[in-house]
């Protein structure tokens, strides 16, 4: 599973290594204005919508695996939401730290850019839930995928590599939109999504390592 997993590891650290060298060389708030310098009516629209997405259609999603018979799979991205939501909520509501919104406002000579239609949250913005949603349900289906490729391998029906790879790029790409539509739209800092998608990648995969025979029925690798 570690290997058929890989990929995503490896893209997902990269990523992470490029947004941390951009939170150590540019002060938050500059960083911000930075992320924020290329609005598009389409972009506007596109990423209002897209965040929508982890507020419910995203739990709609998690019953997909039903349709394979695997009820364990769709339980699994239940507890994976349900342990990292509980975590992030704790800090949370511990650190109570201002949105983007709150720390611009302060600033006479700062113009914030801000999407039409969307309503604007002033508190408790580090770290970033719907990153983590985004993440963890993203970060599940790669798990899926990796256990039907591995299981198809055993049975020899090999299937394209190259196409399960993409796919898994493809996953990661879909969590990382979601959680920078966090940023685009003002309602978090960089730092804010980042720990967020942290959260999201870590959780199913510690889960998973310590409850995969009971997730998935795995016989011992």
């Amino acid at each position: 599973m570690r290997k058929c997993l890989s990929v995503y590891i490896i893209a997902y650290l990269t990523l992470l290594l490029v947004v941390c060298g951009l939170l150590c060389l540019y002060p938050k708030l500059e960083l911000h204005l930075l992320l924020n310098s290329w609005h598009t009516r389409i972009q506007d629209t596109f990423f209002k919508y897209y965040t929508m997405i982890a507020e419910g259609p995203i739990y709609a999603l998690a019953l997909l695996p039903l349709l394979w018979k695997q009820i364990r799979l769709t339980l699994f991205m239940g507890l994976c939401e349900l342990t990292g939501g509980a975590f992030l909520q704790l800090l949370k509501h511990t650190l109570c730290l201002e949105r983007p919104i709150c720390a611009f406002e302060r600033l006479s000579d700062s113009a914030l850019p801000l999407v039409s239609g969307v309503d604007m949250h002033y508190g408790n913005s580090f770290p970033s839930g719907h990153a983590s949603t985004f993440f963890v349900f993203c970060t599940c289906f790669a798990i899926f995928l990796a256990y039907r490729h591995q299981q198809d391998a055993k049975q020899s029906q090999p299937r394209s590599n190259i196409l399960f790879h993409m796919s898994l790029l493809a996953l990661l790409a879909l969590a990382a939109l979601g959680a920078f539509s966090r940023v685009y739209l003002s309602q978090h800092f960089l730092i804010d999504v980042c720990v967020g998608s942290i959260i999201g990648f870590i959780t199913p995969l510690l889960l998973f390592h310590f409850g995969r025979k009971k997730i998935l029925k795995l016989k011992s690798e």
